[in-house]
């Protein structure tokens, strides 16, 4: 119990520490107080993905914040950047998204965005992780004339909406035909992500839109899109569109049913930017765990290319300090500065469509920009996060590797940011001897602290 916040927010499961309601009122009332400014009463906006233990946390956050002088606004079912963009022009003084994001069901978090729709720094939740965890946050109550009130935002959704359909030029060329399947993955996206492409004109299918609060990411969405593929190819639509539980990760299916993410989408995207002029200081920004074909790609386009690590957060940072327009991850995370501040799945989306339409060749044409090298991501479950440099175990089989593979591949061994698992990643020159060397390195974690 030393820690809150991971690499996205603060995570676990439901009813459990530290995602507990005690933990999210303590949170409510530590955000209320280290937004509040002078005299004037904070307003932090709330958002929640689809999943059964939303509601319960939203509440004791709702009690938290008004229990310690702030208003509350409820915005219902809203994908994650949707409640950056919000809380960016409504002149709220935070948002708090309730979601774990690409879990399963019985995960859940909280996740917090200033009033300038960026992720919180980590000294801001360090702020709020030390109120809760020394108890400083169980103080903050009020008189009982100086709390907080609550109140409903119908109109967030359409707000979101409006903006994500106004980052596409208008054109003509939506009204033809072109068929696009979503698969939504009964999250935050299921009824705003149909709605927005109908608008643009586009002919749309779209997938797991029956939320019932436990189905939420079970095998759908950005993370198991296999189901998407064969419904792309059985209905011979131009492309697949699949998003995480709270709509901020995009994974594509291109026509021929080939599942493309986030490093391909991002190779295509950098030289459609190139090409129109808009790659501010033809930089692209991704994470250590991007494909190396990414960055051979990149070279021979002669685009910057900065890497950071993990997170979605430290992409937009870096991308801040490089004035980059476009970054991401290889897991979906997309970011157009351009337009927003964070990840935003429907945005990617609406980008890659566009960038498809505009050149008039399909995904399967575009895709061959870029060549993965074979990669293989095997995930551990852990008891415990020590450092892996005091394991020498996992060092030593992750030393003779590295040595093996020479100058032909690359290995990434690291603990999830979000989950009690270690991610062993290895590339190189075909996929059984990395897949023999993914093997080899996780049964060293799985003995070691498995």
């Amino acid at each position: 119990m030393t820690k809150l916040f991971g690499t996205d927010g603060i995570r676990g499961v439901a009813n459990s520490y530290p995602m507990t309601p005690d933990i999210a009122l303590q949170v409510g009332r530590a955000v209320a107080r280290v937004f509040r400014a002078g005299e004037k009463r904070p307003c932090i906006l709330i958002g929640q993905d689809t999943r059964l233990s939303g509601d319960m946390l939203v509440h004791a956050l709702v009690s938290g914040i008004c229990s310690a002088g702030a208003d509350a606004e409820l915005v219902g079912v809203l994908p994650t950047p949707g409640i950056a963009f919000v809380a960016r022009v409504s002149g709220a003084s935070a948002g708090i998204v309730v979601s774990a994001s690409h879990n399963p069901y019985h995960d859940n978090g909280i996740k917090i965005f200033g009033s300038d729709g960026f992720k919180l720094p980590e000294e801001k939740e360090a702020e709020i992780e030390n109120l809760v965890l020394s108890g400083k946050a169980a103080e903050l109550s009020l008189a009982n004339r100086d709390t907080g009130r609550v109140r409903s935002n119908p109109e967030a959704s359409r707000v979101y909406a409006d903006f994500l359909k106004q980052c596409t030029p208008d054109s003509s060329r939506r009204s033809d035909g072109f068929k696009i399947v979503l698969d939504c993955a009964h999250g935050a996206t299921y009824q705003i992500a149909p709605r927005i492409f109908s608008d643009l004109g586009y002919s749309v299918e779209a997938l797991n839109v029956q939320p019932d609060g436990i189905n939420i990411n079970h095998q759908c969405g950005s993370q198991h899109p296999q189901g998407l593929a064969q419904r792309v190819v059985a209905g011979k639509a131009d492309l697949g569109l699949a998003f995480d539980g709270d709509g901020d990760r995009l994974i594509a299916v291109d026509d021929q049913g080939e599942v493309i993410t986030g490093d391909r989408v991002l190779a295509i995207c950098a030289k459609y930017f190139q090409a129109q002029n808009r790659l501010k200081n033809n930089t692209v920004v991704s994470t250590v765990m991007s494909n190396v074909g990414l960055s051979q790609t990149l070279k021979r386009l002669g685009i910057r290319h900065l890497t950071t690590q993990v997170g979605d957060r430290y992409v937009m940072e870096a991308m801040r300090a490089s004035g980059a327009v476009l970054g991401g991850e290889d897991s979906g995370h997309m970011i157009f500065a351009e337009h927003q501040t964070t990840g935003d799945g429907i945005l990617t989306a609406l980008m890659l469509v566009d960038t498809i339409r505009d050149q008039s060749k399909p995904l399967s044409q575009l895709k061959t920009i870029l060549t993965p090298f074979p990669q293989v991501l095997m995930n551990v479950p852990v008891k415990s996060k020590p450092g892996l440099d005091g394991v020498p175990e996992v060092l030593e089989v992750i030393r003779r590797v590295e040595e093996q593979l020479g100058d032909s591949g690359r290995v990434l061994v690291r603990y999830s940011g979000t989950e009690p698992l270690c991610r062993v990643m290895v590339e190189g020159p075909d996929q059984e001897t990395i897949t023999a060397y993914g093997r080899e390195i996780s049964e060293a974690v799985k003995q070691a602290i498995g």
